[in-house]
């Protein structure tokens, strides 16, 4: 008891004491901080409120932070559209295969350019950095998908990004700063081949970089929205950001094909509500994904990142 006393007397005599300068300047950080925060936040709060509120509500301006008149009628209409349904579902197409397809190129691709002994090894990563730096432009790659018969396809989402150069290049630092050289030579002299080495070593110890590289992908894939411009042109072939695109576009009302004002005034306060209706829903898969991948995501990042 007396050494420990002893001990507090000394931690509390090494204390940094803080000085009128530098409470100023952390007071202030917390202040930016804290503007950033309600600046990010207040944007997101305003969408959710908006389409909990009532259409006259909406355009009449009379919701800033929490709903007025609430009602759920903008959430009932949306589900009611078939072109946003069709959207949600492509969009969920294209969240599982696509970035199925991704994760498994990915790890392909990384895995032999992680091994030393790959003899190929320099030119490939040589290769994967030119594509990375020079790409080859929209033109070529209509052209090719274009000659596949990939148009108005779900290929045409999915092939075009299977493999990003700058995923390979972390994933492949992580293989290599994170599984130990010596359970490669135990599994080479048990009899493993390279393919069930991945399979059965590799893999299990990537959590953290699997992690990342779905919710990398499925995030690109569900925002997916230019190149769904440049291949698709069906309705029925849109995923949710065309959609969500179209809505935005045509979220104006024709004055001269309405009479009555307060008719019009009704059809512009529903479109706001469907549009923000809409945004909240397509918002809703992505943050449910988030956390069940955070606890990798740090981790996953700064060792892919970062070669020791």
């Amino acid at each position: 008891m007396h050494m420990t006393a002893a001990e507090n007397k000394k931690k509390k005599r090494r204390r940094i004491h803080i000085g009128m300068r530098d409470k100023v300047f952390l007071t202030a950080v917390h202040i930016y901080l804290l503007v950033t925060l309600l600046v990010i936040l207040y944007p997101l709060v305003y969408v959710i409120s908006a389409s909990l509120s009532s259409p006259h509500a909406v355009i009449s301006g009379q919701v800033w932070l929490f709903p007025v008149d609430f009602s759920l009628e903008g959430y009932i209409r949306v589900f009611q559209n078939k072109t946003f349904l069709s959207g949600l579902k492509n969009s969920f197409i294209l969240l599982f295969f696509g970035t199925l397809v991704n994760i498994v190129m990915t790890v392909l691709a990384a895995y032999p350019l992680s091994r030393k002994t790959f003899a190929a090894r320099r030119p490939l990563m040589f290769i994967f950095v030119f594509f990375m730096i020079f790409t080859p432009g929209i033109v070529p790659l209509y052209i090719v998908v274009k000659d596949l018969n990939l148009i108005n396809s779900y290929g045409a989402l999915i092939l075009p990004t299977a493999l990003s150069a700058y995923y390979v290049i972390i994933t492949r630092t992580f293989f290599e700063s994170s599984i130990p050289t010596a359970l490669y030579e135990s599994a080479h002299l048990d009899g493993a081949s390279e393919f069930k080495i991945l399979i059965k070593i590799v893999l299990p110890l990537s959590k953290p970089i699997i992690a990342v590289l779905a919710l990398m992908y499925g995030v690109t894939h569900w925002n997916s929205y230019f190149n769904a411009l440049l291949f698709i042109d069906k309705q029925e072939n849109f995923p949710l950001a065309l959609v969500l695109r179209q809505i935005l576009i045509q979220n104006t009302v024709d004055i001269t094909s309405v009479a009555d004002m307060k008719t019009m005034l009704e059809m512009e306060g529903m479109r706001d509500l469907l549009k923000y209706s809409m945004i909240v829903i397509s918002s809703i898969p992505i943050l449910i994904l988030y956390p069940f991948v955070q606890k990798y995501f740090v981790q996953g990042m700064m060792l892919g990142a970062v070669k020791e």
